[in-house]
């Protein structure tokens, strides 16, 4: 066999590694993308229901790197968030802030579409939404925000 060049085995090894992705990706049911995706989430040290969200985010195949902190309101501040739209906890991924209890199938959607907005909130904690499983359900709204405009746009609805 001829000797290759590490340029050559890199390149080589390469081709092999997205061909077996890909082959993964065409055999796995449910496969996407986006699995393992890292979502950075803050929350206040003392909030369960974060917690639970973030369980909601792994059980749908993304991977959450949960940070607490006592700065909730300055890391909302910097993230362009306003109080109409805070909820208890506050993330980013890939680009994107994600505000409160926005279930994991709206991320999944925002990944691939890629709408221009800064990212999605559900204001307050509704009942029935991912992580507030209480038992009571309420109706909620998944929101699109910009930061330069301050009228957000309806992204999913749910209804019960």
């Amino acid at each position: 066999m001829k000797h290759l060049s590490m340029n050559r085995k890199v390149t080589a090894l390469s081709l092999l590694a997205g061909g077996a992705l890909a082959a993964y990706l065409l055999v796995t049911p449910g496969a996407s993308p986006q699995a393992g995706t890292v979502v950075e989430m803050y929350q206040d040290p003392n909030c369960g229901c974060c917690g639970a969200w973030a369980d909601h985010l792994e059980a749908e195949g993304f991977t959450v790197e949960r940070h607490k902190t006592r700065e909730m309101r300055a890391i909302k501040i910097e993230q362009g968030l306003t109080p109409e739209l805070a909820s208890c906890h506050t993330a980013m991924v890939d680009g994107y802030v994600i505000e409160g209890h926005v279930p994991a199938a709206d991320i999944h959607r925002l990944l691939e579409e890629r709408p221009a907005v800064a990212g999605l909130a559900v204001p307050g904690m509704p009942h029935g939404s991912p992580g507030m499983e209480t038992g009571r359900y309420d109706d909620y709204r998944v929101l699109g925000w910009h930061r330069d405009d301050r009228t957000p746009e309806i992204f999913s609805e749910y209804t019960h």
